[in-house]
C-alpha cells in the first residue's frame, strides 16, 4: 500500500481477534486504508498482514507518549483519519474487597483515559475539515456496577460519560460521535468452549457488530445517532 493514499483512514483501536478485527475488515472492505493499535507488536503485525490495506501500529492507549507517536506516525504514512472506532477495553472482573488500586486505575487508563488520548489526536483535522466519526464500543457495565465489575463498570461508565459530552460539544462542528454498547458475550475465541451449553447465535458477531459501526460512520447527519445497543436476539435483557 502506498502512503497517503486517496482513500479514507479508519483507526482501530483495540484490534485483535473478535471485534477489533471485524471492525478492520469492515472498513477494508468499505474503501478506508485501516491502522490497527494494539499492544502487542508481534500481534498487531499479524493481524494487519491478514487485512487488505491495513497496518499495524504497537501502542498502548494508556499512554499519552505512546498514543501521540502511533497517530503522527498514521499521519504521516496514511493521512488523517476520518474514523476513529475505539475498541479497547479491558478491566478485571472482581468485587471491591478484590480488586486492586492499580487494577482500578489500569482498567480506568484502557477504557476512560484512552478513549479520550485518541478522540484528542483525531480531532483537529476532523473539527477542521468539518467530518469525521468517533465511535467506541461501549458494555452494558456502563449503566450498571454488577458485583464483579467494581473496576470495569465506573470505567465504562467514564467513557459513555465522556462519549456524551463529547458528542453534545462536536456534533456541530460535524463530528458525529457515537457509543454502541453491547450487551452479551461476545463471540471471542474460546467463548463458545467456554460456556458450552449456549446455543451460538446467543453470542453478539464481531461481524455483526462492525456492520453496526459502519451504519452509524454512515449515517446523513441530519438523522445521527449517538447511542446504539447491539445484543443477540437471544439474549435476555
Amino acid at each position: 500500500m502506498t502512503a497517503k493514499s486517496d482513500r479514507p483512514v479508519a483507526v482501530v483501536a483495540g484490534a485483535g481477534p473478535g471485534n477489533g478485527q471485524a471492525l478492520a475488515r469492515r472498513f477494508a472492505d468499505a474503501g478506508y486504508a485501516v491502522a490497527l493499535l494494539a499492544r502487542d507488536p508481534v500481534r498487531v503485525a499479524t493481524l494487519a498482514g491478514e487485512i487488505p490495506d491495513a497496518r499495524g501500529y504497537a501502542c498502548d492507549v494508556g499512554d499519552a507518549e505512546a498514543v501521540s507517536a502511533a497517530f503522527e506516525r498514521i499521519r504521516t504514512e496514511l493521512g488523517e483519519v476520518d474514523a476513529l472506532l475505539y475498541n479497547a477495553g479491558s478491566g478485571v472482573f472482581a468485587d471491591v474487597e478484590a480488586i486492586t488500586p492499580e487494577q482500578f486505575e489500569s482498567s480506568w487508563r484502557v477504557n476512560a483515559l484512552g478513549s479520550l488520548l485518541c478522540a484528542k489526536e483525531v480531532m483537529p483535522a476532523m473539527i477542521e475539515r468539518g467530518r469525521g466519526s468517533i465511535i467506541f464500543i461501549g458494555a452494558t457495565a456502563s449503566r450498571r456496577g454488577g458485583i464483579d465489575s467494581a473496576a470495569f463498570a465506573p470505567a465504562k461508565a467514564a467513557q459513555r460519560s465522556l462519549a456524551e459530552s463529547m458528542a453534545r460539544k462536536l456534533w456541530p462542528k460535524g463530528i458525529h460521535v457515537a457509543i454502541v454498547i453491547i450487551d452479551g458475550i461476545v463471540d471471542m475465541p474460546g467463548a463458545r468452549q467456554h460456556i458450552p451449553d449456549r446455543p451460538a447465535e446467543a453470542f453478539v458477531s464481531p461481524a455483526a457488530l462492525a456492520e453496526t459501526v459502519h451504519a452509524l460512520s454512515s449515517q446523513d447527519r441530519q438523522g445521527w445517532s449517538f447511542e446504539v445497543e447491539v445484543r443477540p436476539f437471544l439474549e435476555s435483557w
